[in-house]
């Protein structure tokens, strides 16, 4: 349509609704506006209601739904609305379900590229960055007070102790959605408890111990606090108040802890996250963007920034290997999620 899309809010989907938690946040609240637009620039641009000259003459496009609203119809709607009378109208609101995420007409590689141009604002990402400065330091600290460790020169030859972030999906949003679900889907793929997970991330091959896992969990939505009993021996299992790192959360709105969470998890060495879980899936996407940027294998044995599935059995009772499908032809999986996600 040669338009720019007006800068949107951002909202929390919650199934159990919370609702202090459902507070829309604008786009440059966590992300970089002018980076955006630099980096999308021929793809996408942002722009900002405050620039509009009139921002009470709208015209409204209704999207189609169901299996008649084929791409060739949704296509043909765009290019209607971009000549014309249509032209005269500075402001075009889509409105409809998922109007622009039509999850059918979207290809992954396409979706993917708006990742490269989210940058988050710098505030963000200095909260990540001290997130994941102490997990590293907890990491040093039980590396140092391990007497299986072996130096062979000297204390340079320590080699840092990778974390495994998990985001461990048993909130009470979460068991709600799920277990409908599975019954609908007519599948127990989907949620898992908290011993699976467990046992789950105690069982991916090649991991060794002692190793620090970061539980990305919201603590609001937890029923109960025992998301650190049970771990077998070399798992050091941290989530945000045992990690001290709690009052970085606090100072902000859910949808900011969110996206700390999010960069927590995207830096990780190791990710284990339920592959129904759009967070889950939008963290892989990224891994596996920035893997085919390195030009590495995805699927060798010593593949750099592994993923995998704790609602999936994989190799030996552990997760299952996951890596987004860059090839699709829609996000339907993304979006809705997958059973279907190893190499």
């Amino acid at each position: 349509m040669n338009r720019i899309l007006l800068m949107p809010s951002l909202s929390a989907s919650l199934f159990y609704k919370e609702i202090d938690l459902l507070q829309p946040i604008s786009f440059d609240r966590v992300f970089q506006y002018d980076k955006f637009n630099a980096l999308c620039s021929g793809f996408v641009q942002l722009g900002r209601y405050s620039d509009l000259s009139n921002q009470t003459r709208v015209l409204e496009m209704q999207k189609g739904s169901g299996r008649k609203w084929t791409v060739e119809r949704d296509l043909d709607q765009l290019r209607d609305y971009s000549k014309g009378e249509f032209e005269d109208h500075e402001v075009i609101r889509i409105v409809g379900k998922n109007p622009f995420l039509w999850h059918d007409h979207w290809p992954v590689k396409d979706y993917a590229k708006v990742f490269e141009c989210l940058v988050l604002i710098d505030e963000i990402g200095r909260e990540a960055d001290r997130v994941v400065s102490r997990i590293r330091a907890v990491g040093r600290e039980t590396q140092s007070n391990s007497e299986s460790v072996e130096l062979e020169n000297d204390s340079s030859s320590f080699q840092p102790l990778p974390y495994v972030a998990v985001h461990m999906r048993v909130e009470i949003d979460w068991m709600i959605h799920c277990k409908k679900l599975e019954q609908r889907l007519n599948t127990n793929q989907i949620c898992s408890s908290k011993k699976e997970i467990m046992e789950r991330v105690a069982n991916i091959k090649g991991l060794k111990t002692p190793s620090v896992v970061y539980l990305a969990v919201a603590d609001k939505l937890l029923q109960n606090s025992s998301v650190l009993e049970g771990w077998e021996e070399g798992f050091l299992p941290y989530e945000k108040k045992k990690l001290g790192v709690d009052g970085i959360y606090k100072k902000y709105p859910y949808l900011i802890q969110s996206a700390i969470d999010y960069e927590v998890c995207l830096r990780a060495d190791i990710f284990v996250g339920n592959s129904f879980s759009t967070f889950s899936s939008l963290i892989v996407l990224e891994r596996t963007q920035k893997i085919i940027t390195m030009g590495v294998n995805m699927c060798g044995k010593d593949v750099t920034w592994p993923s995998y599935a704790y609602n999936i059995q994989g190799e030996s009772n552990g997760p299952m290997r996951w890596v987004t499908n860059m090839s699709h032809s829609t996000l339907q999986e993304i979006s809705y999620g997958t059973n279907h996600i190893s190499c």
